[in-house]
């Protein structure tokens, strides 16, 4: 009974796995006071496959009391062979009457934002992703965590 209890995790588990098109999945967490304008969140991913493409996420989870509809993030990427990419990126994590977007669970809200699409990675290495809050406020509330995910698109 103890080896069947500890082998159907296994199996479970290998197999979810095996389908997982993610090839990268990293969250922080802000501090609760708040997602101060200097804090920035890095995100190392590492690509060994070139040929494949790939679509770039930032996942957002807020709480309810975020007091805006959009969010703006700067995004630097820097390439394994240290070429320096910015942007500067918007979103809507609320409808004009504050029906939030995404998906929640109790008081978490969570929000996919497609950064890149299609996004075929020139080099193999570690590709560093930067994100820092562009909303002018030195201290933001309501922003729980910070994520990035990176996944295989499937041709």
């Amino acid at each position: 009974m103890k080896l069947r209890t500890f082998i159907l995790p296994v199996i479970i588990f290998t197999i979810v796995s095996c389908t997982q098109k993610d090839i990268f999945l990293e969250y922080f967490t802000v501090n609760e006071s708040g997602w101060s304008k200097d804090s920035l969140f890095t995100f190392d991913v590492p690509v060994n496959d070139t040929i494949s493409k790939y679509n770039v996420y930032v996942n957002i989870r807020n709480r309810g009391e975020y007091p805006y509809q959009n969010l703006w993030l700067f995004i630097e990427k820097i390439n394994p062979d240290s070429v320096v990419t910015r942007d500067t990126i918007e979103f809507y994590l609320a409808d004009k009457y504050g029906k939030w977007f995404g998906t929640g669970v109790g008081a978490i809200f969570e929000m996919p934002v497609l950064y890149q699409q299609n996004f075929k990675f020139p080099y193999t290495g570690t590709y560093r992703y930067k994100i820092i809050q562009g909303m002018r406020q030195n201290l933001l509330p309501g922003i729980n965590d910070v994520g990035m995910r990176v996944e295989r698109v499937d041709n």
